[in-house]
Formats: C-alpha cells, sequence, structure tokens
C-alpha cells in the first residue's frame, strides 16, 4: 500500500465517523501530513461543528502543513455557505498537493474548488477511491441535487422470495412484515445487528401502516451509536388507522410522522396529542399515498436518506412508483413455502413495474444469512 492510499483510506474512514452526526451534510474526513510524510492534522466533519473537516484539520497540523499534503475524500467547498469557502483555508496554509477521492456534487462547487486551487499552484490529484468515496455521500449527491431522499427498500427473506409464514388470525398476509411477531425471526442475530447499522446510516424509516398493525413494531436505530437528531419513523397511512395503542404512538416524541390521504379529524387530534407528526399527501385512484410527494415531504424535512422496512404491498407500491433507488435484501438458508407472504405483491394496488435490473450488485455474508446490495439508479445522475 502507497502512502496515498494509506492517508486516504484514513480519510476515508474518518468520514464513515460522521454517519448520523453529519446529515443532511456530505460525510467528509480530512488528514494533512507534513513535508516529511507524517501525519500532523485529523479530523472529521459534524453537522454540529460547523467547521468543515479539512478546515479543522488544517488547523491541528498549525505550522506543519505548509509545504504538505492534504487527504480528502471530497472536493473541498468554493462558495459561502454554513462557513467561508474552505478552498481559501486550503491555499492560505501553504499546503502544497491535494489528494481527493471526487468531485463534490453539489451544482455550486462541481470541479469548482479544483479549479481554484490549481489556479493557486496548488498540485490537485483526483480519483484515488472514488468508488468507495462515492458509495460514502451517495445520499448527499441525490439529495443535494434534487431535494429528495435517496430511497434503500431493505428486506429480509427465505431462499423462496418469502419474507413471512402464512398470517394467523385476521392479519391480512401483505400487512405482515419481514421479522414480524407471527412467525419470529427469519435471519439471525449477526443480521439482524447489522439491519442497526443501516438504519443508523439513515434518516428516516418508513413504513406502511399495516405493518404497525401486524407487528407493532419501534422502528427505532439501535446501533448504540450517538446522532445529532433522532431516526424520523415515517408511516404511510391513507386512512389513519394506526392505533393509539401501538409502540409508535406511545413512545413518540416529534420523531413519527404519519403521511396520510384521509382523516378522521377526531382520529387526528389524538394522535397529535401524543406528539405525533401528521401530514397530508394526495392519493393515488387506489387509495394508497402517493409516492413522490411523500419524498418530497421528506425532502422539506431535511431528510437525505430514507430506509424502507414494510410488508409485501408497501414493497410493491415502491418498486412500481419508481421510487426506489437502492436494495438492500438479507436471505436466510431457508424455505417457508406456499402459502406465506411474498416480498412483494400487488394486493390490489394498482400499476406494476416489469422487471427491474439491478446494477453493480454486492454480496455481504452475516453469518449463516447473506445480503444482496445493488441499485435500480445511478443516484449520481438521477
Amino acid at each position: 500500500m502507497t502512502s496515498d492510499e494509506q492517508f486516504m483510506g484514513r480519510a476515508l474512514q474518518l468520514a464513515r465517523a460522521g454517519f448520523g452526526l453529519v446529515s443532511p451534510n456530505p460525510a467528509v474526513g480530512a488528514v494533512v501530513t507534513d513535508q516529511k510524510g507524517n501525519e500532523a492534522g485529523a479530523a472529521t466533519h459534524i453537522y454540529e461543528g460547523i467547521k468543515h473537516a479539512e478546515v479543522l484539520a488544517i488547523e491541528k497540523a498549525g505550522g506543519r502543513a505548509r509545504g504538505g499534503t492534504l487527504y480528502l475524500n471530497l472536493e473541498p467547498c468554493s462558495h459561502q455557505g454554513r462557513t467561508a469557502p474552505c478552498v481559501d483555508a486550503v491555499i492560505a496554509s501553504g499546503i502544497r498537493r491535494l489528494v481527493c477521492s471526487m468531485k463534490d456534487p453539489n451544482p455550486q462547487v462541481n470541479g469548482a474548488g479544483f479549479e481554484k486551487l490549481r489556479q493557486a499552484g496548488i498540485q490537485v490529484d483526483v480519483g484515488l477511491f472514488e468508488a468507495e468515496a462515492k458509495k460514502l455521500n451517495e445520499s448527499f449527491a441525490k439529495y443535494i441535487r434534487r431535494g429528495m431522499p435517496l430511497v434503500t427498500l431493505k428486506a429480509a427473506m427465505t431462499l423462496d422470495g418469502k419474507i413471512a409464514p402464512p398470517p394467523f388470525g385476521t392479519n391480512h398476509p401483505t400487512d405482515v412484515a419481514a421479522g414480524g411477531t407471527t412467525g419470529g425471526w427469519i435471519t439471525g442475530e449477526i443480521a439482524r445487528k447489522h439491519v442497526h447499522e443501516l438504519r443508523h446510516q439513515h434518516d428516516a424509516i418508513m413504513a406502511g401502516v399495516g405493518t404497525v398493525i401486524a407487528d407493532d413494531p419501534l422502528l427505532t436505530d439501535r446501533s448504540g451509536r450517538a446522532r445529532r437528531r433522532p431516526l424520523l419513523r415515517v408511516i404511510l397511512d391513507s386512512y389513519l388507522r394506526l392505533p393509539l395503542a401501538s409502540r409508535l404512538a406511545k413512545t413518540a416524541q416529534n420523531d413519527v410522522l404519519v403521511l396520510y390521504s384521509q382523516a378522521d379529524n377526531a382520529k387526528k387530534q389524538e394522535l397529535e396529542k401524543l406528539g405525533l407528526q401528521l401530514e397530508q399527501i394526495p392519493a393515488h385512484s387506489d387509495g394508497r399515498p402517493d409516492w413522490a410527494e411523500a419524498l418530497r415531504h421528506l425532502g422539506q424535512h431535511t431528510i437525505a436518506s430514507v430506509i424502507v422496512e414494510g410488508g409485501a404491498t408497501v414493497n410493491w407500491t415502491a418498486l412500481s412508483s419508481g421510487v426506489v433507488d437502492k436494495l438492500f435484501l438479507y436471505y436466510a438458508p431457508k424455505i417457508l413455502g406456499e402459502g406465506s407472504v411474498p416480498f412483494a405483491t400487488s394486493a390490489g394496488a394498482t400499476g406494476g413495474h416489469g422487471m427491474l435490473l439491478v446494477n453493480h450488485l454486492e454480496l455481504h455474508k452475516f453469518g449463516e444469512d447473506f445480503a444482496v446490495e445493488g441499485y435500480l439508479r445511478d443516484p449520481y445522475q438521477s
């Protein structure tokens, strides 16, 4: 491993430390080395810290930054935002070289920072670990360009594509989400622990009211890692059927957002008294909420990423609406068989999506389980 790879790897590691603490800003880590190639300063950007990672690292390096190298996973900003342009601080520090993974997808930057540094006589090398850097800030890339969150659809299922066993009692099959109380856990402990790591990387989690009625989930981030703001729990609930006695309603502390289309005013007031946020969005002809409108509402709440953990109908409507950017599908070495709940089904919902091509596949192993991660669209192009 070269010294450039070593220090850029450290910058990426520092950037990952910003998960949960930086959104809706990008996750950025910076390392400054002195003229001898020794680390002189390093930092992670967090939203509440205001100053960007490169400025913090330069401040830590002090005079040792002069003649040194700055390693950065994202292009330094060249415009006035919450802070002054970072390129000005880089130039003033006397740094002679920048090694950076990628351009900033923010249209206000997008190469302008690199150009200003080159004009100041600083050597700029771009592209080291670019793929890793792009994945790290894919939600920021979509949000800063579209004002809408990156949507990841997550599910846990058996090898025959079932997310729950045959339902019991009066629960509708499509109301039962993966790993629900009606049939125990599908995946093992290692995979379930990883789910909370995945939740920690997102600003919001979304489910349908059917899942709430059937499973009574909490939908919280139990990774044990610090967050700048609570994971926003979002429920799609066309007719405001959310039970007042549900764990979501009982634990709401302005971190539950219910998106509905039609509602009884008395029920609406009762939920609001419990601390739930309610917002009305348009519905399709089949009565189900408009996904595009739901995402626009989340964007207005500065939500840059949302993970969807619904039942079969929510999975179907999300996919058929074309809003899903990314899939993270866990598989357990089990077979549930006939009558069990499939991964996605229309169940009366209108529309369809045909065959969807999943790109840039990655496989992950979690004990006896595995997961497939892939993309339905490029977040840097959509």
